[in-house]
């Protein structure tokens, strides 16, 4: 056909117009039937056309995601308006070859084996579906192949070293991320839990999602899976306090999700879901036979939970690179699917994806032409071989950067798009958009719009008040006055005994013994104020000091109390006892004596207290208990807490400080018992000694471990300890002092009679306990005479019968 376009040579008309009247009537005049057959074999001839180039295309109609319902005839139409375009590959016709792949990376396998091994060459490769999308983006490097994508989320598809030459209009699952922890950081959520889907998109997405709140500095508290039946991962959710969940998972399986969602009443103010935005908006209200829940509890149990979708058309009216705007093509979309119900047709929402995928490679295309054209290459060259024209169309993917009816299009790094996202909210049934945001810019779009059944959005976990248990300040009120008229009781009973400590019933009783006693009963008094305070009073700084105020008050006050009786049974014991011989030799011990007895034990507490707080010094710690729920329907629950004095070894301190004052306690009862009966008048009040003693031991034995096992229990801790310490000291001081007064007062001996005793070193009242000691040693010296008597008596008797019994024989 060549030689049509051939000018007609003036010098050769002749016999070129022979040539042409062999075809044409010679009625018509020369030049007009010379243009006509010019124009006639012109149209005819294809090569003289455009260049057709082929794309290899997989859109699945049916399977799991049936999208190239509506994709593939997005993705026609933009065909169509390509290949009209004259500013655009002009010298090109783009055909698409396409396959359905039905979601299946198997049967995709087989499809692409035959459009990589039957002609004509592919210059392009498109897929649909992740799984379907990663098995072609993985091969298409062996054949130099461009592969883009149009409805593939997977994040795995974002790996440059596994797929070198895979681009996506589709953005990745990852993209949702950012939005949601922009709303999780709007919101002043930092807890958040998860429940997925075990697929390889919604596990690489979830793991984006973590590293992604792990930089914001939220933590995901909870994170469940499941396969098929979510009933065990929303009851663990349920467990384990879940309250701001986002859910993975595909449409079917979020119908079983919140169906289990329902039984398990996870849902309501307490609770948000963020759910994948790209399900239909009645997906809910769908009847499944694989559930058991009504649709009525269905809507019940999602509603206000908030989806993240990418934004797939463009909600702005801007004519792009088609010069359709995003609602034109709607129409014009409508019209080719013949008045289908769009949430009817699979891939509806994709197809703008898909039409711009389209124009994204046709403007590639198209930008190639140049450089190929200066490197000496043309775009019908292309073949598997031929990596130079595939690092062109590369590079031209690379940089696209166009309005298309999804919005704007351009690819990031790892060749994915990048694309605002639409966040909006079921509210009453119906999804409302709340708002927008560009991970581009880091912009959030928001209208304010948000809807909650609560009063706001919910807390990210139930709020924990911590509430600190204090003492019964009735209790400690009560128990306070008691120790204060002890400690008033000691001062008289110690002022009686100072005041009237040279009359001679005092001086037997050995008066500076009696004094310590006193002191030392109202230093353990003392104890009992601290023992009450805590961070209702004084601050938390303060409280070790009070914690040392305790301890130190009442182990000297014991030291010293229970010392001084301890020593007076002791030497009681110690000197009659004895035999007989030994007792005269200790009879007259010296008082000082006695006092260094009572300093020894008291320097054996004074050294092993200061030990302990030196090696190991009490401090305050915080027992928490059970969490309690308050009454009313507050999303609330009180943590008690309980202030301890305590220090790293306390179990070891207490169990040495318990078993030296208890081996104490034990030897005080056995000496007062081996003394009961014994009378004397150097120590003339030993018997109210024992019973004094028997009386703190038995208190000091039973409170001691009552008191641990009644630690976290305030009021019944300090009220066991505090009255024990009361009674067992009212109970000392009055059975020490109350018998001298009522004897001093009954028989009168006052001061001025111990005015003569000083001086004469003897009194004036005969002593009973003196008369029967008297009584006692002439009792055995008389029992001595009457036994050697008896002796003597039987002797004599024998020798009278012996020297008379001859005579009387004799008589006989």
């Amino acid at each position: 056909c060549s030689w049509v376009f051939l000018p007609l040579d003036p010098h050769r008309a002749d016999s070129q117009s022979a040539v042409l009247e062999e075809y044409t009537d010679l009625s018509v005049p020369r030049c007009s039937l010379t243009l006509t057959l010019t124009l006639i074999l012109f149209c005819s001839c294809p090569a003289l056309g455009k260049k057709k180039l082929y794309i290899g295309a997989l859109f699945p109609m049916s399977g799991g995601w049936p999208g190239g319902q509506a994709c593939l005839p997005s993705a026609q139409m933009a065909l169509d308006l390509v290949n009209k375009r004259t500013d655009i590959l002009p010298d090109y016709e783009l055909e698409l070859i396409h396959y359905d792949s039905m979601c299946d990376p198997g049967e995709a396998t087989k499809l692409l084996y035959d459009l990589l091994y039957t002609e004509p060459i592919k210059i392009v490769l498109m897929p649909g579906c992740s799984s379907v999308s990663t098995l072609v983006a993985e091969a298409a490097r062996m054949w130099n192949l461009i592969v883009l994508s149009y409805g593939s989320s997977s994040p795995a598809l974002s790996n440059r070293q596994r797929f070198p030459t895979f681009f996506r209009t589709h953005p990745s699952a990852t993209l949702h991320n950012p939005t949601r922890v922009q709303l999780f950081q709007k919101w002043k959520w930092t807890k958040i839990a998860t429940i997925q889907q075990t697929t390889e998109v919604f596990t690489s997405t979830l793991d984006d999602l973590e590293e992604r709140v792990r930089e914001a500095g939220i933590e995901i508290s909870v994170r469940q899976s499941f396969l098929t039946d979510p009933a065990v991962a929303v009851k663990n959710l349920k467990r384990q306090d879940a309250r701001i969940i986002v859910g993975l998972f595909y449409e079917t399986e979020a119908r079983k999700v919140f169906c289990e969602v329902y039984k398990e009443k996870l849902y309501g103010k307490k609770y948000v879901w963020f759910l994948i935005g790209w399900y239909a908006d009645n997906w809910f209200k769908i009847k499944d036979a694989s559930i058991n829940c009504t649709v009525e509890q269905m809507t019940e149990a999602v509603e206000g939970h908030v989806t993240t979708e990418i934004v797939m058309l463009n909600p702005e009216t801007v004519r792009g690179a088609s010069k359709l705007t995003s609602q034109e093509f709607l129409a014009q979309l409508m019209s080719k699917l013949g008045g289908k119900n769009p949430e009817e047709t699979g891939g509806f929402q994709e197809a703008p994806l898909a039409y711009d995928a389209v124009w994204a490679l046709a403007l590639a295309l198209n930008k190639t032409v140049g450089p190929l054209k200066a490197k000496g290459h043309r775009l019908e060259d292309f073949n598997y071989n031929n990596r130079d024209i595939t690092v062109e169309i590369y590079r031209a993917m690379n940089t696209s950067s166009f309005e298309g009816v999804s919005g704007h299009v351009v690819f990031d790094a790892q060749g994915s798009r990048m694309a605002w996202t639409l966040i909006e909210q079921l509210q009453g049934g119906s999804y409302k958009k709340i708002g927008y945001y560009d991970s581009t810019k880091g912009n959030l779009s928001w209208y304010g719009n948000d809807k909650w059944i609560g009063s706001g959005p919910p807390a990210d976990q139930t709020v924990v008040i911590e509430e600190f248990r204090y003492l019964s300040q009735k209790l400690f009120v009560s128990v306070s006055v008691f120790a204060g008229l002890g400690i008033l009781l000691g001062i008289v009973c110690l002022t009686f005994n100072i005041y009237n400590r040279n009359v001679r019933y005092i001086q037997n009783s050995q008066p500076y013994l009696n004094n310590m006693t006193a002191v030392g009963c109202m230093m353990a008094l003392a104890a009992v104020f601290p023992l009450g305070i805590d961070g209702l009073h004084v601050h938390r700084r303060q409280f070790p000091v009070v914690c040392q105020f305790r301890l130190w008050l009442l182990g000297l006050g014991f030291s010293i109390a229970y010392g001084s009786m301890f020593t007076k049974i002791w030497w009681v014991h110690a000197v009659f006892t004895k035999k007989d011989e030994k007792k005269d030799k200790r009879k007259h011990l010296e008082p000082w004596k006695l006092y260094a007895t009572v300093g020894v034990l008291l320097c054996i507490d004074i050294l092993s207290l200061i030990i302990w707080q030196i090696l190991d010094p009490l401090h305050i710690t915080v027992e928490k208990f059970t969490r309690e729920a308050p009454k009313g329907d507050l999303d609330v629950l009180i943590q008690p807490l309980l202030e301890h004095c305590s220090s790293e070894k306390m179990t070891t301190w207490l169990g040495v400080v318990y078993g030296y004052k208890g081996l104490l306690l034990l030897l005080g009862i056995f000496l007062a018992y081996e003394t009961k009966s014994i009378s004397t008048e150097k120590i003339n009040d030993h018997r109210a000694v024992g019973m004094a003693i028997y009386n703190v031991a038995v208190l000091c034995m039973i409170t001691a471990p009552v008191t641990m096992i009644l630690s976290s229990q305030q009021d019944a801790s300090f009220a066991f300890a505090s009255l024990a310490i009361v009674f067992s000291v009212y109970i000392t001081l009055v059975v020490l002092f109350v018998p001298k007064m009522r004897r001093l007062i009954t028989r009168g001996e006052w001061q001025s009679d111990a005015q003569e005793t000083m001086k004469t070193g003897s009194s004036t009242n005969n002593n009973d306990e003196e008369k029967s000691r008297q009584l006692e040693r002439e009792n055995k010296e008389l029992q001595k005479i009457i036994q050697e008597v008896s002796q003597a008596l039987s002797l004599v008797t024998r020798l009278s019968f012996h020297s008379c019994f001859p005579l009387k024989l004799q008589q006989c």
